[in-house]
């Protein structure tokens, strides 16, 4: 009997990559289809969201030499903090809003002072933060913003790019993102002194690597070949079922993270499969915001959910905020090891992964602790079929209700 793989739907709405995309001519350069879009005058390509931060911050301090410290919140990714100490500088934590992703305007406010080199909002999971309270904390302590938009290229505030409101933003081009080189970073500042520092660091810090490159090459080639419904269980999903069962949390959310991250220049290859492939985002993000505003009510109509929404974000997943962590857990224990796409965001406050270590203001982040504790993720793929999805609300909501 042939062996039939089973359809697996992603924990992300990622753009899948066709033959076509493999070789052929490209329209333009990558950078510049990113820069038209985003509205900027140029777009700096790195070989990671994380390198681009670490590029970025590294090209900030030449500006200020005395100001060693970067204010981030206190749940966000692991490798935020480890880019700022790569870069030589030091993160500062700052608590979240009770029940939300954003920074608290108080906490970052005491937060941020004369060391101050920079304060980077998150726009977390394609949902859009508030860079204004950044922005107003930055003018009183002469600091720059840094928009985390990693994980919303595309998204909109006030109908310019996130990204784009700070003074400097950068994006992920990472594998099941919207638009992938399987890893990849945007870089995108409004001053042209600021580009200028960022073109000098990035030759002096991401030089490059062939041995790098040619690994980069390969997974690409292997994620054109198996993002697909019947490809992800054996690439991504039996690798997830296993790590639980471990115990091994940090596995199954991919956050096995250390300070030596890859820094190096990407090749052509990759740049011209993004730009191939560049021409097809906007109408994904179009569709997949489609589908996630029709799926959002039966997911809020389910008693103590919480869905996070906004007017101009992209939908890579739906972030759900549950009543309490048992409540959670619980759902989790059911659907993260199933071919549904429900996942964790990250597995900890930042506080709490030991590889990271002690960090300034991580001795009291209550509000972040908890958001960890009771988030989850439903992804917003289109493999993701309504008879799936109605299934995942009906487990989601028998969890909460039989607590």
């Amino acid at each position: 009997m042939w062996f039939r793989p089973q359809r697996e739907a992603p924990p992300t709405a990622g753009l899948p990559l066709g033959f076509a995309d493999m070789g052929g001519d490209i329209p333009a350069p990558l950078t510049a289809l990113a820069a038209q879009w985003l509205g900027v005058e140029e777009a700096q390509l790195e070989c990671s969201g994380t390198a681009a931060l670490t590029v970025a911050l590294t090209g900030l301090a030449e500006h200020a030499r005395t100001r060693r410290e970067v204010a981030i919140p206190a749940f966000t990714c692991p490798l935020v903090p480890l880019a700022i100490r790569r870069a030589g500088l030091e993160p500062v934590l700052v608590d979240l809003r009770p029940g939300h992703f954003d920074m608290d305007p108080e906490r970052l406010a005491a937060a941020c002072g004369e060391r101050t080199l920079a304060i980077v909002p998150t726009h977390l999971g394609g949902r859009t933060a508030d860079v204004a309270s950044a922005r107003a904390v930055a003018d009183a302590t002469g600091a720059w913003v840094v928009e985390d938009a990693a994980q919303a290229l595309g998204a909109r505030i006030d109908g310019r790019a996130a990204g784009t409101h700070g003074d400097v933003g950068f994006y992920s081009l990472a594998a099941g993102k919207g638009l992938s080189i399987f890893e990849g970073g945007l870089l995108v500042a409004r001053d042209e002194a600021l580009r200028d520092s960022f073109r000098r660091a990035a030759r002096r810090i991401a030089r490059w690597h062939p041995g790098w490159e040619a690994r980069r090459a390969l997974e690409l080639a292997g994620y054109a070949a198996f993002y697909r419904p019947r490809g992800l269980g054996m690439a991504y999903g039996h690798p997830l079922r296993r790590a639980p069962r471990r115990g091994d949390l940090l596995g199954a959310a991919g956050e096995h993270f250390d300070l030596d991250f890859p820094l190096h220049r990407v090749g052509r290859w990759r740049q011209a499969v993004g730009a191939r492939a560049f021409h097809r985002l906007p109408h994904f993000i179009e569709t997949t915001t489609a589908q996630a505003r029709a799926r959002v009510p039966a997911l809020a109509s389910i008693p103590g959910v919480h869905v996070f929404t906004d007017e101009g974000g992209t939908w890579p997943y739906l972030m759900l905020l549950l009543p309490d962590e048992a409540t959670r857990d619980a759902v989790l224990q059911r659907l993260w090891a199933s071919r549904h796409g429900v996942a964790r965001m990250f597995v900890h406050a930042l506080s709490d992964y030991p590889y990271l270590g002690t960090m300034a203001g991580g001795d009291y982040i209550p509000n972040a602790r908890d958001f960890a504790a009771r988030t989850l993720t439903v992804t917003n793929s289109p493999w993701l079929d309504d008879a799936s999805f109605e299934h995942v609300c009906a487990v989601i909501e028998a969890t909460v209700v039989s607590r």
